[in-house]
């Protein structure tokens, strides 16, 4: 059973939220139920995870309206993400879900992410693979667009949705609210569209687990 890391940089980061894709249902506040994976066990493991590039809001969310955070290695900073310790076939379950495909089929393209890097299924939002890295000796990868951050246009991710990523960057991390609100204050799409003053009060609603 070959086991990589998953790591996610959105949303997911929140374990209640992964477990929508592992589980199946609707989640709270959302517009789009999940199927869930074949293997539906939590992670192995779960670790706090720091990745070089940056994550920006952009496009428009089916789930829950708004900007969608991405992944763009190549911009400047690091991106805060949570890695789950899964197995191939789990990762390839939740990628389907993302890119809007019915889960329940290997990726091919896992193995060409790992050796090459990088790999894309199609020219869907969350349909290119990428290794971002290893951590014990297990391959590192998340999905993203394929394009650049400064190819398209930011848009503001909705208040529900960002919620969920300031509950999964103080669970992974254990961050104060200032710290978060300064790591989100600084994603393009959160720049300009929300203040410091209402993303302080978004993350102060948000339990520290």
């Amino acid at each position: 059973m070959r086991l990589l890391w998953y790591v996610a940089y959105g949303s997911n980061m929140d374990p209640a939220r992964l477990g929508w894709y592992l589980s199946g249902g609707r989640p709270p506040g959302g517009l789009r139920s999940y199927p869930g994976c074949r293997d539906c066990r939590p992670p192995r493991r779960t670790e706090a995870v720091l990745v070089p590039g940056g994550v920006y809001f952009a496009g428009e969310s089916r789930a829950w309206t708004g900007g969608m955070a991405f992944y763009d290695p190549e911009l400047p900073g690091t991106a805060a993400a949570r890695g789950y310790l899964l197995t191939a076939g789990q990762f390839a379950d939740i990628a389907a879900q993302e890119m809007y495909r019915p889960p329940g089929a290997d990726l091919d393209l896992i193995a060409v992410a790992v050796e090459a890097g990088r790999a894309t299924l199609g020219p869907g939002r969350y349909e290119t693979l990428l290794r971002v890295g290893v951590r014990d000796g297990v391959p590192m990868l998340t999905f993203t667009a394929p394009w650049r951050a400064g190819e398209v246009a930011w848009t503001a991710p909705a208040p529900v949705y960002l919620r969920m990523i300031a509950a999964g960057l103080r669970a992974a991390h254990g961050w104060s609210v200032d710290r978060t609100v300064a790591y989100l204050a600084d994603r393009p799409g959160v720049t300009g569209h929300w203040t410091r003053a209402d993303l302080t009060d978004l993350v102060t609603a948000v339990p520290a687990r």
